[in-house]
């Protein structure tokens, strides 16, 4: 039992990964009965009605040309204290094409790590080699409420494609003397001496808590949570 299961696995892997949403894994499944061609769409069909048969209709919802999915980004570890290596060990697939999404199966042969689904953006679809870090709010800087006394987790989402030096961008770097840290440079020169760059940030997601603003009033400058 173990063995089939792990075979459905990959071969659902395989079926889904570089491929579109809209290609089905039933749409091969096709099979002769009485010299007929019966597909799973007839199947279906003897056991009961489809979408509009006897004014019956499914709550259908068609995605947009420029919708962007949600992308599940798989977690390497949390901040301060992540290694080089975590970051490096976790996989990303490709963003979903707009209008579309993608499938995530979980690699039986790799380890078994969180990950989390980020609201579909430029942004988040431009993450070529993406990866995502938990960091505590005060070992980035970002601002909370005072009212706040404990740390706040905050999603860090990490671009390893992007592993070179940005004037005022932040990077993910890997210092021989402290181990990983996030900060931004105004020059290569202050990059601690020996350092390797191992992403750039492109999004940090906070929370929504009870102790901030709970509504917008259409000014900007009174519509920050923070």
């Amino acid at each position: 039992m173990k063995s089939f299961a792990r075979i459905f696995v990959i071969a659902s892997v395989a079926s889904f990964r570089g491929g579109q949403a809209w290609l089905s894994p039933l749409s091969s499944s096709i099979s002769t009965r009485g010299g007929a061609p019966t597909d799973a769409t007839s199947q279906l069909k003897a056991a009961g009605g489809l979408h509009g048969d006897q004014s019956c209709f499914l709550p259908l919802k068609q995605l947009d040309q420029d919708y962007y999915a949600p992308r599940i980004v798989q977690i390497a570890g949390a901040y301060p204290g992540i290694t080089a290596e975590e970051i490096a060990a976790v996989s990303s697939e490709e963003a979903p094409v707009p209008g579309q999404w993608t499938y995530d199966f979980s690699d039986p042969d790799g380890p078994q790590l969180g990950t989390i689904a980020l609201e579909g953006s430029q942004v988040v679809h431009g993450c070529s080699d993406a990866v995502a870090i938990i960091a505590e709010h005060p070992s980035l800087g970002v601002p909370m409420p005072d009212t706040l006394t404990e740390p706040v987790d905050v999603i860090v989402l990490v671009d390893r494609a992007r592993n070179y030096f940005s004037e005022r961008k932040f990077l993910v770097f890997d210092n021989p003397t402290a181990g990983v840290e996030i900060g931004a440079f105004l020059t290569k020169a202050e990059i601690p001496e020996g350092s390797t760059v191992l992403g750039q940030v492109v999004l940090v997601q906070m929370p929504w808590l009870p102790s901030m603003k709970p509504t917008r009033s259409g000014f900007m400058e009174e519509d920050e949570y923070f």
